[in-house]
């Protein structure tokens, strides 16, 4: 067996399961076989054995120092990306019948899950997770806009290591940085002070008219409508280049709810 240097290790949550992670210095990610072994209720030895008598298993099968309450110990790791081969192989008849249901979730997910524990932050996993995304909480909108934050810096980073050798793609760069900081936010390039307190003011005034209709506080409510609309996480954040079109979003929102139709009816 081939030996990895482990330069980053995680314990894993795979529905009702804690899994030994550990991203390698040659940027793959490896999972703890006893773990699983122990996970699905199955013997290790014969399991190890299968892996180093399989050509293409024995491949991503190696040994990694990692952490563990008794100190630093070797364990024999499998690459994230061969879990669903091996899984597969695995006689259904030598699982419990309870577990055989995670058996088929494991080969389903856990190649994925695996990595994007290292790849996104993300340490856990929901069966139901994709169906909640669809929904339209403030929540899911928050989470989706800080996805997108994510997905632009990753890119700048990738444009800033090819400018280092290729100067000719300097227009490009400058054309995603512009997309990069118009989420992420560049202080220069934000509202001023004074209309971030303008843009307050309205919002204010409009969850106050909203608020006489409701009887309920709609502070939140417009804020997340607002920032949604606007794909930023604080009314700070805005670009000033969108500064008109906020302010006319809003006193087209507040004319809707008290009925005013005059330009100078909106008191903002």
């Amino acid at each position: 067996m081939n030996a990895i240097q482990v330069v980053e290790q995680k314990q894993v949550r795979l529905y009702d399961d804690e899994l030994l992670a550990v991203k390698a210095a040659d940027n793959q990610v490896y999972v703890s076989v006893n773990q699983m072994c122990e996970a699905l209720g199955i013997a290790p030895p014969m399991q190890r054995r299968r892996i180093r008598d399989h050509e293409i298993l024995n491949e991503g099968y190696v040994l990694g120092t990692v952490l563990t309450e008794g100190g630093r110990q070797q364990a024999g790791l499998l690459r994230a990306d061969l879990v669903p081969l091996w899984l597969i192989g695995i006689q259904i008849k030598s699982v419990r019948d309870d577990v055989r249901p995670k058996l088929k979730l494991f080969i389903r997910r856990a190649a994925a899950v695996l990595a994007e524990a290292f790849a996104e932050g993300r340490l856990t996993t929901d069966p139901d997770f994709e169906a909640l995304l669809a929904q339209e909480s403030e929540a899911v909108q928050a989470y989706k806009v800080l996805q997108a934050m994510v997905k632009l810096a990753r890119s700048q980073i990738l444009i800033e290591a090819r400018l280092d050798h290729h100067d000719d793609r300097l227009a490009d760069y400058e054309t995603r940085l512009e997309a990069v900081e118009t989420v992420l936010g560049d202080t220069g390039r934000h509202v001023t002070p004074d209309q971030a307190m303008q843009i307050s003011q309205s919002v204010k005034l409009v969850a106050l008219e909203l608020g006489k209709r409701s009887q309920k506080n709609e502070y939140g409510a417009v804020y997340g409508q607002f920032y949604r609309e606007f794909a930023i996480t604080s009314y700070k954040q805005l670009p000033a280049g969108q500064f008109d079109r906020a302010m006319a979003w809003l006193t087209d929102w507040y004319r809707r709810i008290t009925g005013a139709t005059a330009p100078g009816e909106a008191p903002f």
